[in-house]
């Protein structure tokens, strides 16, 4: 399907400047951050959707691995990783809620102005902002089905991390898609939503959701 994009100059430089290490970033000398444009552009080739993984399985409660090798693979991984958030009419999936253990989430999502961003980011690292209050608003996830709840986040994030050919970029988030962000990156860390709310309203809503039918494709 065509991508949606932002212009090249809705994305900023980070300073100081990072670079991908072991699953976080370093300080280093100038590096190129790609625009979101060129983010959506690499995404190209052909997705086959996968089944989504519930809450429970193992691989949603653990941190995911780091991405160390950048290859046909893994561009492969990130075309399904499409598909099966289209699939499941999601605006952000992480690798784990398809069952794989690496560190790579995918958004398709519109920030505060409406302007929809598609988008991937390998090692991801989450950036909020200091100082600034909790914005609640209801949040749902697919590996949690038929439910939702508020949760409070930062109304404003970045993620910086690589591309699929290990480019540096770098991800600004408003609105929604600033809850997007977090949301994912979260998963990578093997944190879900629910898992912030008090423990007798997860307790509710994970028995509700164990009733409610998957999203996406099934297995």
């Amino acid at each position: 399907m065509p991508l949606s994009r932002i212009p090249p100059s809705a994305a900023r430089r980070l300073d100081p400047p990072f670079e991908a290490a072991g699953g976080f970033l370093a300080a280093r000398a100038t590096p190129h951050f790609a625009s979101i444009s060129t983010i959506d552009r690499v995404q190209t080739r052909a997705g086959t959707p996968r089944p989504i993984t519930r809450y429970g399985n193992p691989v949603l409660h653990r941190r995911c691995a780091a991405v160390t090798v950048f290859d046909d693979d893994l561009q492969q991984l990130i075309a399904d990783m499409f598909a099966s958030m289209a699939a499941a009419e999601g605006v952000g999936l992480a690798a784990n809620q398809i069952g794989v253990d690496a560190q790579v989430f995918v958004v398709d999502c519109p920030d505060e102005t409406g302007t929809n961003v598609v988008a991937h980011v390998v090692n991801p690292v989450l950036h909020l902002p200091e100082g600034r209050g909790l914005e609640v608003d209801d949040e749902g996830c697919l590996s949690v089905p038929g439910v939702r709840a508020e949760v409070g986040r930062p109304a404003t994030a970045h993620v910086t991390g690589l591309d699929m050919h290990g480019t540096p970029v770098r991800i600004d988030g408003t609105g929604l898609l600033a809850r997007c962000l977090q949301h994912e990156t979260d998963h990578l860390n093997g944190l879900l939503y629910v898992d912030r709310l008090p423990a007798k309203k997860r307790k509710k809503l994970l028995a509700r959701s164990a009733e409610a039918p998957g999203v996406g494709v099934t297995a």
